[in-house]
């Protein structure tokens, strides 16, 4: 190879390493300045781009490196659980991470499509750019919002930015701040830069002062219950008995108000369960005045079968359906039938719930249900905000066995409880259950893989942040007027 060749590699070389470098700094490492120079490190690839086709190449690098590092974990819920063959599931998750890396690509082609001041295209445009790639992502296809940048921050001064502009509006401050950061290397730049980081990090500091929410009611007693069922015994039939047993003996003894079982917690559909387990799980939670929430599987008809969870207790029993099914998981997308003689996921084809759906009245308190993945959708979770106080999610994220997902997916749940000022509480089968307070903070958590309760309490609030009352509509309109703007000041787009 030539010397020529393989200084064009270079850059998309770096790039896939920046990508790849990114994802410490989301959990469980969480080092949330890493995302900030790796950014940084991209813009200065970009200035260096020729022509916006290699601009994009070298996005569409970074993209693989954050996502082949990031989400591999979809291999082992494809070859290890979906019974895959490994060499197809590796094509599998190669290629979804491919069609993930376009986002990244896309911003890299459209930024380099306009001239313009360096310092502006990188303080004003790429960062509305990439909030606006980032959020298509979140919806194109069903969505997949997983690795927003804004998820590394958290636990970061940026965090109380999250109840204003929500996830996408913190993926803005990341490459707003990674542009500062490459000013500091500009002499003539460098006091105004930094003059600018200590404004954006000194306001979120100021931010999370603010209570947004405000306590409704007593706090109340709660039990979140981990079974750590391994996802290769959950279905089995011979298990059953064994399973029932499991949870029986994990709640038995709960004298909380509030005690919630992990998704598909009873791996059989309601119908076909013995009506005596139900009333001993009711009678149960009824002992000590208290609401078990409970996930099964429930059908309403040939055909129409739902991921749910059931209320039992003191409270009237409800329900809640799921809405935003996973793709290739709880439903085939049209065409993609064949998938199921190569897949073995039990129940594939779910119905999807109703998206009116009310918050449940238990324990007290106005309770938001989601399941698992769902919690990843930001405004879908604020549909039934103010109304509800407390946010529930459960989960099963044992497809994806000892790897980042878990910890990935509580760092998820941390920014829905920061964007709504609500106490999130999760139940997993193998982790991470854990009781996140209304600032996002992990007030307690189980270790992952092991089989318990974790007791606590929980503060349920009324009110409403800004991102509750607006969603993600302001800031996507500001990001699509200052492209607007960007286009109209600099004139036509520069030559492809």
């Amino acid at each position: 190879m030539n010397s020529a060749v393989l200084r064009q590699a270079r850059a998309p070389l770096a790039a896939m390493l920046l990508g790849a470098a990114t994802v410490p700094g989301f959990a469980p490492t969480g080092i949330y300045l890493l995302p900030f120079v790796t950014a940084a490190g991209l813009l200065w690839l970009w200035q260096g781009a020729a022509t916006p086709r290699r601009a994009a190449a070298l996005g569409f690098a970074y993209g693989m490196g954050l996502f082949l590092t990031g989400v591999s974990w979809v291999y082992i819920s494809l070859h290890e659980f979906g019974a895959m063959p490994a060499p197809l599931a590796a094509v599998a998750t190669f290629l979804f991470c491919a069609v993930l890396a376009l986002f990244p690509a896309l911003a890299g082609w459209l930024q380099a499509r306009f001239a313009g001041p360096l310092a502006t295209k990188q303080l004003l445009l790429i960062p509305a750019l990439w909030m606006l790639t980032e959020w298509l992502r979140s919806w194109i296809f069903t969505g997949f919002p997983w690795l927003a940048l804004g998820y590394s921050q958290a636990a970061s001064p940026l965090a109380g930015y999250a109840p204003l502009t929500g996830v996408f509006g913190l993926s803005w401050l990341v490459w707003l701040s990674a542009g500062l950061l490459l000013a500091l290397t500009r002499v003539r730049q460098r006091g105004a830069a930094l003059a600018g980081l200590a404004l954006v990090l000194g306001l979120g500091y100021g931010l999370e002062r603010i209570e947004w929410t405000r306590p409704q009611g007593e706090p109340i007693s709660v039990s979140l219950v981990q079974g750590n069922i391994a996802q290769d015994l959950k279905w089995d039939e011979k298990r059953f008995a064994s399973t029932v047993q499991l949870y029986q003996r994990l709640t038995e003894h709960s004298a909380a108000q509030l005690t919630v079982l992990p998704e598909t917690a009873i791996a059989r559909f309601l119908d076909l369960l013995d009506p005596k387990l139900m009333r001993a799980l009711a009678l149960s939670a009824r002992s000590h005045g208290g609401d078990l929430i409970l996930g099964l599987p429930l059908r309403d008809g040939p055909g129409r079968y739902y991921n749910s969870v059931l209320s039992l207790g003191t409270s009237p029993t409800q329900r809640y359906d799921k809405i935003h099914l996973v793709p290739f998981g709880e439903f085939i997308p049209p065409g993609f039938g064949w998938v199921l003689s190569i897949l073995k996921i039990p129940l594939a084809d779910f119905t999807r719930g109703s998206a009116a759906q009310a918050p449940l009245d238990l324990a007290g308190q106005r309770v938001a249900v989601n399941i698992c993945y769902e919690d990843a959708f930001g405004e879908e979770i604020i549909r039934v905000l103010p109304e509800a106080t407390l946010l529930v999610n459960v989960s099963n994220v044992a497809w994806f066995g000892d790897s980042l997902a878990p910890h990935q997916h509580l760092q998820i749940a941390q920014l829905r409880a920061l964007e709504t000022g609500r106490t999130m509480l999760r139940a997993t089968n193998t982790g991470m259950t854990a009781i996140i307070d209304h600032r996002g903070r992990i007030a307690a958590v189980l270790p992952p893989f092991t089989e318990g309760t974790l007791s606590g309490s929980a503060q349920g609030r009324s009110g409403a942040t800004p991102y509750v009352r607006w969603g993600n509509t302001p800031l996507v309109l500001l990001a699509l007027l200052l492209c607007g703007v960007f286009a109209l000041r600099y004139g036509k787009p520069a030559a492809a």
